[in-house]
C-alpha cells in the first residue's frame, strides 16, 4: 500500500504552481494537498483549493481575506491571509513544499519550510540569490532537503555525481536567449512589454519572462548554481541554446559531458522534485530527435545583454551585492511593465543601484530583509527622479 505524501504549494496560481497542480491531480494516489497560497488571485486560489481538497488556503494580500473567506464558504477549506499566514502554511507538517512564490516575497515562507527539515522543491531562485550562504547553512542545520525546480538546476542535480564533485571541470548552464536573441541594440530600444512577454519556448509568468528577455534570469541562475553545487564561479559557464532541449550539462575531468534533455515543459523538473529519488510518469511531449534535426549553441552577447555580466559581478563581489541586484531588478522589471522605463533601462537601473550601494558583508537574514526594503525604495526613487 502506497503512503500518500502531503504537499504545500506556495504560489499555486502562477505558472509553476499551475503545472504542479496538473501533476498532483494526475497522481492523486501518491499525493494529497495540505496548503496552497497565492498573492492576489482570490478566484483561482479558491477554485484550486476546493478542487484539490486543501486544508488551508492563504492569500498574501490581507485586504482580500474576506473575499477569500466568502469564496471558500461551505467548502471546508480554511481561509487565512497575510505574510505571517504564508509562513504558517509552510510551517505545517507537509512532506513536500513547492516554493514557487516569485521574488524575495517567497523567502520567509521558504525559510520556514527549511527550518522544519522539509523537502523543498525550490522554484524561487531569489531565495538563494539574496541570501544563498545563509539559506544553505539553514538547510544543513535543520536537515532539510533542497531539490531545485528550475529546469537548468534540476538538470544539473540529475547528472551531477555528488561523490565525484572533485572531478567536475565545468557546469554549463543553457539559456534560450529569449525573444531578442538576434535583435540589434537599436531595435531593443523600442521593445514593448508585450514583445518581451512572448517567450519563444517557455510558458512562464510575467516577471520571469522579462528576466529571460534581459537574460537576468540566467544571471540569477548562475548565482543560484554557485549556492547549490560544489563548483566555483569561474567553472560555471552560460551557453545560448535556442531550442531549449538541453537543459544543462556537467563536464568531468575525463572529458565526459553529461546532459539532461527534454521538452521545454516545467512539469518534468517539478515531477522530479515531487518524486525524488524515484520518478513518476507525466504527460509531457516526448523528444523526436529526427524532427529536431540539430541542436545549436553559441556564446552569450554581454554587450546586448549586460544583465548577465552584472549578475556575475554581483556574485564575485559577494556580501550584500546579490541582494541589491535582485531587489533593484524586481523594481526595474515592474517599472518596465508599467511603462516607466524602457527595456534597456532595466539593466541600466540595476547597475546604477549596484554602484550606489556600499558593499558590505551579509551577516544575517534580518540585515538582508532590511537591505532589500531599502534598495526597493531607493530604486523607486531613482526611477521617479532619475537620481
Amino acid at each position: 500500500m502506497t503512503i500518500k505524501k502531503s504537499v504545500c504549494v506556495l504560489g499555486v496560481t502562477g505558472s509553476v504552481g499551475s503545472s504542479t497542480v496538473d501533476i498532483l491531480k494526475s497522481h492523486s494516489d501518491k499525493y494529497f494537498v495540505d496548503a496552497v497560497t497565492a498573492h492576489r488571485n482570490v478566484a483561482a486560489l479558491a477554485a484550486t483549493a476546493i478542487d484539490l481538497g486543501a486544508a488551508v488556503a492563504v492569500i498574501a494580500d490581507e485586504s482580500l481575506y474576506e473575499d477569500l473567506k466568502s469564496a471558500l464558504a461551505g467548502s471546508g477549506v480554511e481561509a487565512t491571509a497575510g505574510e505571517a499566514a504564508l509562513v504558517d502554511a509552510a510551517s505545517r507538517p507537509s512532506d513536500i513544499v513547492i516554493a514557487a512564490i516569485i521574488g524575495a516575497a517567497g523567502l520567509k515562507a521558504t525559510l520556514a519550510a527549511i527550518r522544519r527539515g522539509a523537502r523543498v522543491g525550490l522554484a524561487n531562485k531569489e531565495t538563494l540569490v539574496c541570501a544563498g550562504d545563509l539559506m544553505m547553512a539553514e538547510v544543513v542545520k535543520y536537515g532539510a532537503t533542497l531539490i531545485p525546480v528550475d529546469s537548468e538546476h534540476s538538470a544539473i542535480f540529475q547528472v551531477l555525481e555528488q561523490k565525484s564533485a572533485d572531478n567536475v571541470d565545468r557546469i554549463l548552464l543553457t539559456a534560450s536567449g529569449g525573444p531578442f536573441r538576434e535583435w540589434s541594440m537599436t531595435d531593443m530600444m523600442a521593445v514593448t512589454p508585450k514583445q518581451a512577454l512572448a517567450h519563444p519556448n517557455w510558458d512562464m509568468g510575467a516577471k520571469i519572462s522579462i528576466d529571460s528577455a534581459t537574460m537576468m534570469n540566467k544571471g540569477l541562475e548562475l548565482i543560484e548554481a554557485c549556492r547549490l553545487f560544489p563548483v566555483p564561479e569561474d567553472r560555471i559557464e552560460v551557453v545560448v541554446h535556442p531550442q531549449s532541449i538541453v537543459h544543462s550539462m556537467v563536464e568531468y575531468s575525463d572529458g565526459s559531458v553529461l546532459a539532461q534533455l527534454g521538452s521545454p515543459d516545467m512539469r518534468t523538473p517539478i515531477a522530479y522534485a515531487l518524486s525524488w529519488p524515484e520518478r513518476i510518469r507525466i504527460n509531457v511531449p516526448r523528444l523526436d530527435f529526427a524532427t529536431i534535426g540539430q541542436l545549436n549553441f553559441t556564446s552569450p552577447d554581454l554587450i546586448r545583454f549586460p544583465a548577465l555580466r552584472l549578475a556575475r559581478e554581483a556574485l564575485r563581489a559577494g556580501g550584500t551585492v546579490p541582494t541589491v541586484l535582485n531587489a533593484a531588478n524586481e523594481i526595474a522589471v515592474g517599472a518596465f511593465l508599467s511603462g516607466k522605463v524602457t527595456f534597456l533601462q532595466i539593466a541600466e537601473t540595476v547597475e546604477r543601484m549596484m554602484n550606489k550601494i556600499t558593499v558590505a558583508p551579509l551577516c544575517d537574514l534580518d540585515q538582508m530583509f532590511d537591505l532589500d526594503d531599502m534598495v526597493r525604495r531607493e530604486t523607486l526613487g531613482l526611477i521617479d527622479t532619475g537620481r
